[in-house]
């Protein structure tokens, strides 16, 4: 009798793994994707929005050097890229703060996550990951604030308890190595399991040397971000260095730790406990587009321009039951975060290092229930964050050792958020045929900020608050009319509320540019279309699903000229600059659409193609202008051949060409680091082995650009890896 083991999923496609008692492995049926929520139902069958799955076992196969790469790597999500320890996922034409990143149920967001790009996602480790999932469109009714472009859900590894397959002791050990920027890294855990139960410790350190960018032209455009000199101190004074290798990107390398301990216990009365502790931080990470910045005196404009040690930690405690509160399954969770993030900066022959550091403490209380009916299934709860931030900042000379104050990147004073919020969710299968949704949320936001010394810039207020009522609501359908299509439409609103970075920051954002606060910010606020429709086998060999949105954004924030006490410049960090501040501009929409296909050629050999699309526009008096954060069309065209003894794929990923009469101008884009004319389309070939070469062990290969092909992808400040040869092994014990 076969028994199903296991199910990997490549974003855009599905690999089925099955066993049967003689260890035969057979790949020649697409399978249902399972998610893993408390807040939907399990089967994708029967939830109308969009989602796509990445198990573990995909995510051990394709050796991925961190979380970002694994979106950027899927075909069906965008990631941008400032450095090398970095990577901002952008879901149709939305990110940083317009997308919500959630581990294990909490939200990462927090009260500084700003518009532009953001490095966050690389703090939770791909190693500690079960799986994730990627809801499409505005979520917030299920996940709140900011799941205006979608929600990326992280679920990381659990203790197991002790039963038939699982052993008192068991764990994994796993190394790499990548050449491309010598990259050397490895993990284990270590699963302690009784009856009632069970412990789960992992570790991983990561050790990335200076990327290299590829060496072949990208087709017949000009070579692009060569890294021709860079700046090095030597006995005090700033010095332009000659590259010896100009595809060397000096000054992206960088380190990372990565530590998780769970404990679980479950009583003999139905309770289950949970204990969840994450810690992450790094070394310094280089803000390499910072680096690379031009001045026509000095060569390059910055001598140092780095993040210090991102540190993130998360405590979980919780607590389920099955059937305990109106018989409804009951989870609770309370949880802990601490986050702290640096910037550090000064200009060539400017020996007066600034240090902005941001500490973030957030709390939060949480309550799923899930009522199943006989038709259907009924998910709600209440949730509540508290969030505060202690801005602090100072220079010191690198030479002399004096150290000065200078102004912080947030106010000052006392800066707290708290969200308070409540959900329902219903969805019924009315029929064979028939299966259909409906679902609101409702809550309260507050936001405070305060600024105790405003010696340094001064402004016309000396405290922000704010209090919003924040509503969304959901209904969607999906109708089969015959066995081998299925119909989807889904209709969503989506909300995200101002926080301190959209009102209270101050930042340079280079080129001459500085944004200034505008305390007469209001909610974003998005409604989305969708329709899909899925052409599916009798046989389950092949599969293809198209989705169209369409989102009318409203009070959209975006960055655009402004004036400060009636000037449009002012002197910051002693350059002229031009004001920009944050503004709801109105209308705008983004539109598009994404095709994915699968399909089993023969046993064991699946095909898998993605297509991405989409558009966005500011909708004005005088016109329509871009949206910034929409990428070219992208996608990925794969083949994977699976059997027993191992698994072999190779894939192409691409991108369409960004012209720069499509960029939004000053925004973040970032047209400053795109060649002239906007950015070349590109694509890569790669091709990826695991073989299964002793009990419990399994040996990882693979070439990834193996043509070494130079690009960038839209928006980002740094080159592409090159040529990259990896391998790897796998022990489980």
């Amino acid at each position: 009798m076969k028994k199903l083991i296991n199910l990997t999923l490549l974003i855009g496609s599905t690999i089925v793994f099955a066993q049967t008692e003689k260890d035969t492995i057979k790949t020649n049926q697409l399978e249902e994707v399972i998610v893993v929520s408390n807040k939907v139902p399990r089967s994708k069958e029967l939830i109308p929005i969009q989602i796509e799955s990445v198990s573990q076992r995909e995510i051990e196969f394709q050796n991925y050097q961190n979380t970002a790469d694994l979106l950027a790597n899927s075909g069906n999500l965008h990631v941008q890229k400032s450095q090398q320890g970095g990577g901002s996922p952008t879901i149709r034409g939305f990110e940083a703060s317009r997308v919500l990143l959630i581990v294990d149920g909490v939200r990462m967001n927090n009260l500084i996550f700003r518009s532009g790009h953001l490095q966050n996602a690389i703090t939770v480790d791909e190693n500690l990951l079960e799986n994730v999932d990627i809801f499409y469109g505005p979520t917030s009714t299920l996940f709140g604030s900011d799941a205006l472009g979608g929600t990326v859900s992280m679920n990381t590894k659990k203790a197991k308890f002790l039963n038939n397959d699982t052993k008192f002791i068991s764990g994994n050990v796993s190394t790499r190595y990548g050449s491309v920027n010598e990259e050397k890294s490895t993990y284990f855990d270590l699963n302690f399991a009784g009856e009632n139960w069970a412990s789960l410790t992992s570790f991983s350190y990561n050790d990335f040397g200076d990327l290299k960018m590829g060496k072949r032209r990208n087709k017949n455009n000009a070579y692009f971000g060569e890294r021709e000199f860079y700046v090095e101190t030597i006995n005090g004074t700033d010095v332009l260095i000659a590259n010896n290798d100009k595809y060397i990107q000096k000054n992206t390398a960088y380190k990372q730790f990565n530590l998780m301990q769970k404990i679980a216990y479950k009583t003999t009365s139905g309770y289950n406990h949970g204990l969840n502790f994450q810690y992450s931080t790094s070394s310094d990470i280089p803000r390499y587009d910072r680096l690379t910045d031009v001045s026509s005196s000095t060569g390059l404009r910055n001598a140092e321009w780095y993040y210090g040690p991102q540190k993130r930690l998360l405590a979980i405690y919780s607590l389920s039951k099955e059937k305990l509160i109106l018989n409804s399954d009951f989870k609770l969770d309370f949880a802990y975060q601490n986050v702290e993030e640096s910037r550090h900066n000064r200009r060539f022959g400017n020996y007066n290092l600034q240090n902005r550091i941001e500490k973030i403490n957030m709390f939060s209380i949480s309550a799923d229930l899930h009522k199943k009916f006989n038709k259907g299934e009924l998910f709600y709860g209440l949730e509540s964050y508290y969030e505060t931030l202690n801005s602090e900042a100072y220079s010191n000379n690198i030479n002399t050792g004096i150290v000065s104050t200078i102004d912080t990147r947030y106010p000052n004073g006392k800066n707290y958020m708290m969200r308070n919020d409540f959900y329902i969710s219903y969805n019924e299968k009315a029929s064979q045929k028939t299966a259909w949704n409906l679902g609101a949320r409702a809550g309260y936001t507050l936001l405070h900020s305060n600024i105790d010394d405003n010696t340094f810039f001064p402004l016309p207020f000396n405290s922000i608050n704010q209090q919003n009522l924040t509503y969304s609501a959901t209904a969607g359908l999906i109708h089969q009319p015959s066995k081998n299509v299925d119909l989807k439409t889904n209709i969503s609103s989506g909300f995200r509320v101002p926080n301190i970075d959209d009102l209270a920051k101050v930042f340079e954002s280079g080129g001459g540019f500085v944004i200034v606060p505008n305390a007469d910010l209001n909610p974003e606020k998005t409604i989305t279309t969708d329709l899909g429709f899925v052409i599916k086998s009798n046989n389950k060999r092949f599969q293809i699903e198209n989705t169209y949105f369409y989102t009318r954004f409203f009070d959209a924030i975006v960055t655009d000229n402004f004036t400060y006490e009636g000037q449009t410049t002012i002197s910051y960090n002693g350059i002229n600059s031009q004001v920009l501040a944050n503004q709801n501009k109105g209308k705008a929409f983004v539109t598009g659409f994404s095709t994915n296909l699968k399909s089993y050629l023969f046993n064991n050999l699946q095909f898998n193609g993605t297509f991405n699309y989409t558009l966005g526009r500011i909708i004005e008096e005088s016109g329509r202008s871009p949206l910034d954060h929409i990428p070219p069309f992208y996608g990925k065209l794969g083949l994977n051949y699976a059997r027993n003894w191992g698994t072999l794929e190779a894939y192409i990923l691409y991108n369409g060409k960004k012209p720069i009469k499509d960029y939004y101008l000053n925004g973040e884009d970032n047209e400053q680091y795109a060649p002239n004319g906007g950015m070349p389309s590109w694509e890569t070939y790669n091709f990826k082995t695991a073989f299964k070469i002793i009990k419990g062990g399994t040996l990882f290969a693979g070439v990834e650009n193996i043509l070494d092909t130079q690009y960038r992808v839209f928006a980002s400040g740094i080159n592409a890896p090159g040529r990259n040869i990896y391998g790897g092994m796998k022990y489980s014990f």
